[in-house]
Parts: structure tokens; sequence; C-alpha cells
């Protein structure tokens, strides 16, 4: 267990613990995890999930903005569905992005996982497009991903990193719920 794990360990948990209480600070905290993620991934020939850091952090500056500013006449952003035509379109980029994915880690890389280093790397971003829209459903994208991440990591042996994402299961599970009830709060609201 490197200190790179054990602070991508510590960030990663508090930005999930923020992002399920809806706290814009989860985005700044998510780029120092993607920092520590980016040179552990690397370093373990997760070369999809290391390149998958550095949009993290773009995607980051950009959900920050938008959970702040993203709103109705650049107020806060409050918590809404996936749309049909949204869901269609996610699922016409997760199959691609994934083929392509694993087509240029086949291609292109040693990866010993490429299959599994694609559809986890293509479940995160569509997820994190859903975060930083406030999108109710991004949590079970996270689940998916989730689920996968954890025997992947044990594999490569990043034990520490893979108890981390079974945390993330369970503060998935709190934020799905946390969001939904302010969801139907805002609906009776409107």
């Amino acid at each position: 267990m490197s200190p790179v794990e054990v602070a991508g360990f510590v960030t990663g948990a508090l930005c999930v613990w923020l992002v399920a209480r809806q706290n814009p600070w989860n985005w700044p905290i998510g780029i120092a995890n993607n920092v520590a993620f980016l040179v552990l991934f690397w370093g373990s020939g997760l070369y999809a999930d290391s390149g998958l850091q550095i949009v993290y952090m773009a995607l980051a500056v950009y959900g920050w903005w938008a959970w702040v500013r993203g709103g109705e006449r650049h107020s806060t952003l409050h918590v809404s569905r996936t749309t049909t035509p949204q869901w269609l379109w996610l699922a016409v980029a997760g199959v691609l992005g994934t083929g392509l994915l694993h087509w240029v880690l086949v291609t292109f890389t040693e990866s010993t996982v490429p299959f599994w280093d694609a559809i986890t790397t293509v479940l995160s971003l569509l997820a994190t497009w859903g975060q930083a829209r406030k999108k109710v459903e991004c949590w079970w994208l996270w689940i998916a991903a989730d689920v996968i991440y954890v025997p992947l990591y044990a594999y490569k042996e990043l034990y520490l990193t893979a108890v981390l994402y079974v945390g993330f299961m369970v503060l998935c599970v709190l934020g799905l719920r946390n969001w939904t009830k302010d969801l139907k709060s805002n609906e009776v609201r409107a």
C-alpha cells in the first residue's frame, strides 16, 4: 500500500461523501483525488483509468461551475431526472466509447484488462456527466461502474482502492437516496 494509494483513498472517500450531500466542495477535493489516482493507475497499468483522471479534472471545473451557477439565471443547479433523449445519447456514447477505448487499449498498450478498463472508464465518464448536471440517475451508473471496479482493483492488487470502491457503493446508495428525496421535494414545490 503506497502513500499515493492512501491519498487517493482519503480524498476519494471525502469527495463522494460531499457529492452525496450536494456540497460543491466535492469538485476541488475530487481534483486532488484525480492527481493521486492518475499516478497510481498509471503505475498499475490501468492506462484508461489513468487518462480518465485528466478528463475528470476538466469535468470537475465544469461541474463546480454548473453546481454553483448552472441553474436558471445562473443560480444553483437542482437535481433533475435524465430525459429519454439523454438516455439514448448515453447508451450510444457508452457502446461506441467502450468499443473505441477497448480498441485503443488493445492496439497501443500492454493492458491486461482492456475490456474492463474500457467499460469502467466509459461508465465513469457518463456518470460524471450526470453528476455535473445533477441527474439523479448518475448514481446508478456509478454503482454499475463500482461493481466492476472492486474486483478489477483487487485483481490488480490495489486492495485499499478496492475497499474504497466498496465504500463508494455505500455512499452511492446514500447519494441516490438523498438526491431522490431532494428531487421529490423540488417536484412538490413546482
